[in-house]
Parts: C-alpha cells; sequence; structure tokens
C-alpha cells in the first residue's frame, strides 16, 4: 500500500484578499424584503470597503438572515470620496449578507458583511479599459 503525504500549499502572503480593503467610515443605505415581503431600509456606516465585499455596521439590530440579497448605496456625497473602489460609485448594488456580528448589550453595532454581486471579470476589465459605464451591476 502506497502512504500519501499532506501537501503543504506556499502561502505567498499573509492577505490572501483578492482586492485591497481600505478601512472608512461612510454613510451607506440598505433595502432588502423581509420574511412577509415587505420592503425594510436601514441607515448605516460602511466601516471597510473593497472591489466586492463591504462591511457595515448598523446603529440598531436589523433581523437580515444569513444568505439573503439586500440592495446596498453609498450616500450620494459619500460615492466621490478618495479610496472608494469603482464598483461602489455607481449607486445601488445587489450583495448577499455573508457574515452577521450580532449585538449583544454593551458591544458596538450589529455588523455585516456584504459580498457585491458584481462580476470580477467585467470589474476588471473595464478598469483596465479606464469605462465606468460598463462596469454597472443589475438587479
Amino acid at each position: 500500500m502506497k502512504q500519501t503525504r499532506p501537501v503543504a500549499w506556499p502561502r505567498t502572503s499573509p492577505n490572501q484578499r483578492a482586492t485591497l480593503r481600505r478601512a472608512v467610515a461612510l454613510p451607506a443605505r440598505l433595502a432588502w424584503k423581509d420574511q412577509r415581503g415587505t420592503t425594510r431600509f436601514a441607515s448605516v456606516v460602511a466601516r471597510n470597503v473593497s472591489e466586492f465585499s463591504v462591511f457595515v455596521e448598523c446603529p440598531s439590530a436589523v433581523t437580515i438572515p444569513l444568505y439573503h440579497l439586500v440592495q446596498f448605496q453609498l450616500e450620494r456625497e459619500a460615492r466621490e470620496s478618495d479610496g472608494v473602489p469603482q464598483s461602489l460609485r455607481q449607486g445601488r448594488i445587489l450583495s448577499a449578507v455573508y457574515r452577521v456580528q450580532r449585538l449583544s448589550p454593551g458591544e458596538t453595532p450589529q455588523g455585516l458583511a456584504l459580498r457585491l454581486m458584481v462580476d470580477p471579470r467585467r470589474l476588471s476589465a473595464t478598469t483596465a479599459a479606464g469605462s465606468s459605464d460598463d462596469a454597472r451591476a443589475t438587479a
């Protein structure tokens, strides 16, 4: 019987993220439909952003389940700030909740990690070409 050893994959860097994540404090909005189909809204603060994801803090508790689809949008004046990725400058972006940081007494506001539903190939092609019109995500 032949024995096999586990393969140790080389790490290229300690940060394995696909794109750079930037720490920010920008006003934003979330919109989603609850389990009854009622449209809900929340004002949030984007705490860090990248081309494909964003982490937001909600000052009050919201009931958005994991993997639920939401519409994310930076406030108009925040879209033109330095350090905002191209994918966030276009307005509303369909996103999926992939992590929920629950509120507990005495802790910071509730946090949500959102995965932006943008096509990475389309985004990288338009960024290289310098055009922002083709990078719009559709809901």
